[in-house]
């Protein structure tokens, strides 16, 4: 299954989605900001040897460093420019930051259900 990065600054959200995506194989990493999400990536401290997910889900509004500007820094750099995003939010008006964003693969809302949630990550990788 796939490697993926949880970045949400909800602790409770962040449980249940690992726990939903580690039931169904998939190794999960999380981060609580952007700024952890960043190191996570190995884009700020800079560390190319830091493994990379296959797939970054991404909550919009975050202290410390949002969404949008996570999605910027990993589309400005030649290592993560191509990882697929699935922008999780519960404002569907933040669509418009990310249009133009290639990286990003889809759009998900809260609140969810975990089929729900399945269906986005598995198209999401198929995407990628």
């Amino acid at each position: 299954m796939a490697r993926i990065l949880i970045v949400d600054d909800e602790p409770s959200l962040v449980m249940l989605v690992k726990f939903i995506l580690e039931k169904d194989g998939h190794a999960v990493e999380t981060a609580y900001n952007g700024v952890e999400a960043c190191a996570a990536l190995g884009l700020e401290p800079r560390d190319d040897a830091k493994p990379l997910p296959e797939l970054v889900i991404l909550d919009v509004m975050m202290p410390i460093m949002d969404g949008h500007t996570v999605s910027v820094k990993m589309k400005d750099d030649a290592r993560t420019a191509k990882l697929p995003i699935l922008v999780l939010t519960a404002k569907g008006d933040m669509r418009d930051l990310f249009e133009a964003m290639p990286n990003v693969a889809a759009f998900f809302s809260k609140p969810f259900t975990p089929p729900a949630l399945r269906e986005a990550v598995g198209k999401a990788l198929k995407r990628s």
